[in-house]
């Protein structure tokens, strides 16, 4: 079951750390770390079904383009 609480003891560490990890990367190289970030951290949970369920919060609410300009984020 994917958990959804806060599970970090350091949050805003983690927080900066991601912010430093794009620091001085083109949009294209970001896309890139952020893909290997997915790939890695998919394979350390390692369960296919806790992965579908994030994938489907992380898209809620969001639109293919030309649809809706205006993404909405859902908590």
């Amino acid at each position: 079951m994917l958990n959804t609480e806060l599970n970090l003891a350091a949050p805003d560490d983690v927080y900066e750390a991601l912010v430093a990890l794009h620091r001085d990367l083109t949009p294209a190289q970001s896309r890139l770390v952020n893909a290997r970030l997915i790939l890695l951290l998919a394979n350390h949970i390692g369960d296919a079904e806790v992965l579908r369920q994030a994938m489907a919060r992380a898209r809620a609410g969001i639109e293919p383009e030309g649809r809706d300009d205006t993404p909405q984020v859902v908590a």
